[in-house]
Parts: structure tokens; C-alpha cells; sequence
């Protein structure tokens, strides 16, 4: 059986378009849900730091003397928590441009992995199309605000 890891991926991207389309066609709140900014932007935040955790839970496989053993666990937990204090703190749409510098940031740091052979070039092209998808679909809604 082929992993489901592709699939998910991509599925976890659908979210992102959504709130993106329906901030376009000017609906603004979801019964049961509540305000579409407000459900992209925790989503945003969950799934941000959960490719924030993938990158930490890389550095646990790595050898003591990879320089990624040390810079995976650091800049992982930067971004989740400077994420987490942004959501706090900044207002909807700052934070919005916040999530577009943060899944950049991760997307950097996976090229980084690519090109260090931590990770695979099957996994990285396929972070590669979904954080354009996911940017792409936060810049629209940052610039429906």
C-alpha cells in the first residue's frame, strides 16, 4: 500500500483555498464554525506548527555532528512560537502576511534539508506545490481584508 502522506498533503491545502474563495465571494462567517478569517487563521497556525514539529522531529534521526541537529530543534521552535505569539497579538490580516513569512520560512528550510539529503526529492517537490498553493491562497485572503 502507497503511503497516504502525498494525499493528506495536498488535502491539508484544500482549508487554505476555501477560506480563500469564500472571503472573495464575500462570506465572512460559516455556521457552526464561525469567522472565516478566524478558522484559517487557527488553521493556519495548527498546521504551521505541526510542519514546524515534522522539522524538529527530523533533527532526532540526525547524528550529533550534523549542523541540522542543532538547527532543526532551534528554528523549529522559533517559528512555532513566534507564530502562536503573532495569532495572539496581531491583528487578522497581519497575521494572515505572518503565516505567508512562516510557510515560506519552512519551505526554505525543507530546500535547505533537499539539498543536505535529510529529506527526499519526492517529499520536497510536493512541499514545494503546496506551500505555493497555501501562499498563494493566504495572499489572496490577506488581500480580501
Amino acid at each position: 500500500m502507497k503511503k497516504p502522506s502525498p494525499y493528506l498533503t495536498f488535502a491539508g491545502a484544500i482549508p487554505f483555498v476555501a477560506c480563500a474563495f469564500l472571503l472573495i465571494v464575500d462570506v465572512v462567517t460559516v455556521p457552526m464554525l464561525g469567522s472565516v478569517i478566524d478558522v484559517l487563521s487557527a488553521y493556519g497556525l495548527v498546521i504551521a506548527s505541526f510542519m514546524a514539529g515534522a522539522h524538529w522531529g527530523n533533527h532526532l534521526d540526525l547524528a550529533d555532528d550534523n549542523k541540522w541537529a542543532v538547527r532543526l530543534p532551534l528554528y523549529s521552535n522559533v517559528i512555532a512560537l513566534g507564530l502562536w505569539l503573532g495569532f495572539l497579538i496581531l491583528s487578522a490580516s497581519s497575521f494572515i502576511w505572518l503565516l505567508v513569512v512562516g510557510f515560506i520560512s519552512l519551505l526554505v528550510i525543507d530546500y535547505s534539508l533537499h539539498r543536505a539529503q535529510i529529506i527526499s526529492d519526492v517529499y520536497f517537490k510536493i512541499r514545494q506545490y503546496v506551500t505555493a498553493i497555501v501562499v498563494v491562497s493566504l495572499v489572496v485572503t490577506a488581500l480580501q481584508l
